[in-house]
């Protein structure tokens, strides 16, 4: 058994929900000896000025010594990685690691991951769990093999998703546990009391669903369909990137709008798909196959994100407009 003050852990992730367990290990006094992430990134609008990542951020504050390679298999970084002696690694949502990276320390490399694996592999896993209307979801750790999040099974922690969460909500939930999970894995490294299980022993419900990574075009909202799908895949993209749709005006002009809270309601109606129906004050309706959408929070291209009282107060919609 190896006391948590001599283990010496290498770190590796890059946004915020990789800042909590790394918070974690350092205020329980594990020997964090180097974090590894993303090179700064451009922002501004010239993109002329460097952002550190959230981790380096918190890194740099609790005087931890700080790899940002741009490749992963530079010699360079390779050494120095090397030099940090680690005896473990844990990964939190950062890259794909090469075998000459997760294959160094003596321990291995673990990986935090957002979902029950091996449901929902891949770059979103918590926005495709809210996408396909998932009531359950959690986070795994496991260790890193050849194939992406395929590795054997540490622990688990499960939480239900309610049907008024969204992207951000269900984040956050398991960015905190994800704190308690590393740490509880670590600990039984340390004890030698981990039991991992293959994947392909794990017993799931229905087919595996995978979480691939999201661009603009996968969050275009298609409104033939019914209302609790659409309702699932605003709240699945809410509040970043958001899902996003075009109004087209009865004069023929559009306009990109991106909605961010919806409710799913049941007027009777026998509109064409997409078709709005507003007082033009308090409320704006969207028809889908089997009902209809309440639009309750949205952005305008060009604007800020509003409430759709706000919105209606300086931008009129009318009946017979609609989303496509």
């Amino acid at each position: 058994m190896m006391d948590k003050k001599e283990l010496r852990i290498v770190y590796m992730g890059t946004p915020d929900f990789a800042v909590e367990p790394l918070r974690c290990l350092v205020e329980g006094g594990y020997n964090v000896v180097g974090v590894v992430t993303m090179p700064d990134k451009p922002v501004g609008r010239h993109h002329n000025q460097l952002q550190a990542s959230p981790v380096k951020q918190y890194a740099e504050a609790h005087a931890l010594s700080v790899l940002q390679p741009v490749k992963l298999k530079d010699e360079e970084f390779l050494n120095a990685l090397r030099a940090w002696q680690a005896d473990l690694q844990i990964v939190v949502a950062f890259r794909m690691l090469p075998e000459v990276v997760w294959d160094m320390p003596r321990l291995g490399t673990f990986n935090l991951h957002a979902s029950l694996l091996p449901q929902y592999r891949g770059a979103a896993p918590i926005n495709w769990a809210i996408i396909n209307g998932e009531t359950e979801t959690g986070i795994t750790t496991f260790f890193l093999t050849h194939e992406i999040d395929t590795g054997e099974v540490i622990q688990q922690v499960r939480i239900p998703i309610a049907d008024t969460d969204n992207v951000g909500v269900v984040h956050d939930k398991l960015m905190m546990l994800g704190g308690e999970l590393v740490v509880e894995t670590v600990d039984a490294i340390i004890n030698n009391t981990i039991k991992s299980i293959p994947q392909e022993e794990m017993q799931v419900e229905g087919e595996l669903r995978p979480a691939p990574k999201i661009f603009k075009e996968t969050c275009a909202i298609n409104w033939n369909q019914p209302t609790k799908k659409i309702f699932d895949f605003i709240r699945g993209l809410s509040p970043y990137p958001g899902a996003w749709t075009e109004m087209e005006t009865p004069d023929g002009k559009r306009v990109t709008v991106k909605i961010f809270e919806s409710e799913k309601v049941e007027p009777e109606h026998h509109l064409p798909v997409g078709t709005l129906l507003t007082d033009g004050k308090t409320f704006l309706h969207v028809a889908t196959i089997d009902g209809a959408l309440s639009v309750n929070s949205l952005q305008v291209a060009g604007k800020k994100r509003m409430s759709i009282g706000e919105l209606l107060r300086g931008f009129k919609v009318v009946d017979g407009s609609r989303f496509c």
